[in-house]
């Protein structure tokens, strides 16, 4: 096996968009229940592919406006940037090309980003819709037309509680922050496979 390389994934969106659920899901494979306002947080995985280890280091960021002069510093040395929004909040979706892509660009230009809804398992239950009546879902369509606006190389959607699609965010991650042997297709799908 070759030598240990470190990628710094950056997760950056409103507060309650599922930031912190998302890397807790996907590095622990658990789902929290109570949600806890993040301030800053960091989280790692170990990934092999093709024999090469990738240390990937996962910031949570938090998305709370108490937080804008803070948050900018953990974008120093930044891989990739995972930009998220809830698949059931109208506003986090316009915040992003209002408010996040402006940060990024001013604070880490040249990063990629990953634009990630969340939320995915809400987006078609009816019992949620009727127990918040003002909430609007965003769709595939919009999510896509949101990547193209701000012109994010992939978007994924995903869920958290039910880990779909949540490997692949992490390893488009893997795949956009530049490290050559990890940018294949099949290393992609083998690693998507054994991990599921």
């Amino acid at each position: 096996m070759s030598a240990s390389r470190f990628i710094k994934c950056v997760t950056v969106g409103d507060g309650a968009v599922g930031k912190t659920c998302m890397l807790i899901s996907y590095t622990s494979n658990t789902f929290p229940t109570d949600y806890v306002p993040t301030v800053f947080d960091n989280f790692s995985a170990n990934v092999v592919v093709d024999g090469n280890t990738v240390n990937l280091g996962l910031w949570d960021t938090a998305g709370q406006e108490d937080y804008n002069r803070l948050r900018p510093l953990s974008y120093r040395g930044a891989d990739v940037f995972l930009l998220a929004f809830s698949l059931i909040s109208k506003a986090s979706y316009e915040n992003v090309s209002k408010k996040w892509i402006p940060e990024l660009k001013h604070y880490a230009p040249g990063v990629p980003i990953i634009l990630v809804g969340t939320k995915l398992d809400l987006r078609d239950d009816k019992q949620f819709f009727v127990d918040h009546p003002g909430a609007v879902p965003i769709t595939t369509a919009q999510g896509e037309e949101l990547r193209k606006l701000i012109a994010a190389p992939y978007y994924i959607e995903c869920s958290s509680k039910t880990q779909l699609v949540l490997l692949s965010a992490q390893f488009v991650c893997l795949m956009y922050s530049k490290v050559p042997y990890l940018v294949t297709y099949r290393a992609f799908l083998i690693t998507l496979i054994c991990r599921t």
